[in-house]
């Protein structure tokens, strides 16, 4: 701990501000959170405070082997600005990783300086430090993820991110978030919608695709959406698309899944 609180990059730019809190794993407060996400989806604060309360051991040796390069931080030193800057990305080619995730921001009417605003929300104290930056870049790359998966913003969509990220870069956070979701979704929808081989591939596929947090964003924004695909060995989502086609058979909209669980649950309240 002595050792990491005096580390930093050759600019003296600090791995880990020792003002930083150690951070305490406490799974029921992670559940408690996770509870109250289920009660309210939008209130995007939660999943931050679930990741807060479980910790990664193998997170600050995962800054330490990116940040000490300075490259990567002097080209790309905060990504929303870059993110935000649509007018810029559209001048990629069409076809690019940049006009999919425009097109998938503007729909969605999203954007990465929205995401920040809600972690801001949090007030957590600024440091600084490398280790901030690595959890920025974490945080600001998920749309990103979206864009190149190829899943959606319904539930299930997002529980598959949580995993794809999960197998990027393994954290119980991701892990609970992912897969307890999933199982709410599981035992809300009576379905047979194979949700958990849906949630398995996303893993898998986060496993094999190098980290995105480790590559230049930029470059990876001006590559063909299909060639970045292939050389990030992210395959179609198999059986997310047959989730959602077996949703769609049986009349249930997987971007409103809960819905007629809760019409009901007001009806017997009623």
């Amino acid at each position: 701990a002595i050792q990491s609180a005096v580390e930093c990059a050759r600019d003296g730019t600090l791995l880990r501000d020792p003002r930083r809190v150690e951070p305490r794993y406490s799974l029921p407060k992670a559940y408690g959170h996770f509870r109250d996400l289920l009660k309210d989806k939008e209130e995007t604060s939660h999943v931050f405070k679930i990741f807060e309360a479980l910790p990664s051991r193998d997170y600050v040796p995962r800054v330490r082997a990116l940040t000490l390069s300075e490259q990567l931080r002097a080209e790309e030193p905060f990504l929303p600005p870059i993110l935000d800057d649509h007018e810029a990305l559209r001048r990629l080619p069409e076809g690019s990783v940049a006009q999919a995730y425009c097109d998938f921001m503007e729909r969605e009417g999203l954007s990465a300086a929205g995401l920040v605003a809600e972690a801001d929300k949090l007030g957590r104290p600024r440091y600084g430090d490398l280790v901030e930056w690595f959890g920025f870049r974490s945080r600001d790359t998920h749309d990103l993820m979206h864009v190149l998966t190829g899943y959606g913003r319904d539930g299930l969509g997002e529980q598959c991110v949580l995993l794809f990220t999960h197998g990027q870069s393994p954290s119980h956070g991701h892990l609970l978030i992912g897969y307890a979701g999933a199982l709410n979704i599981k035992k809300s929808v009576k379905s047979r919608a194979p949700v958990f081989r849906a949630c398995r591939q996303a893993q898998r596929t986060g496993v094999a695709c190098p980290p995105l947090v480790e590559m230049s964003i930029l470059e990876l924004l001006a590559k063909n959406l299909e060639q970045a695909r292939a050389e990030l060995n992210i395959p179609e989502p198999h059986w997310y698309r047959e989730c959602h086609r077996i949703w769609h058979e049986e009349g249930i909209d997987p971007y409103d899944l809960l819905a007629k669980d809760q019409q009901q649950e007001l009806a017997k309240a009623a």
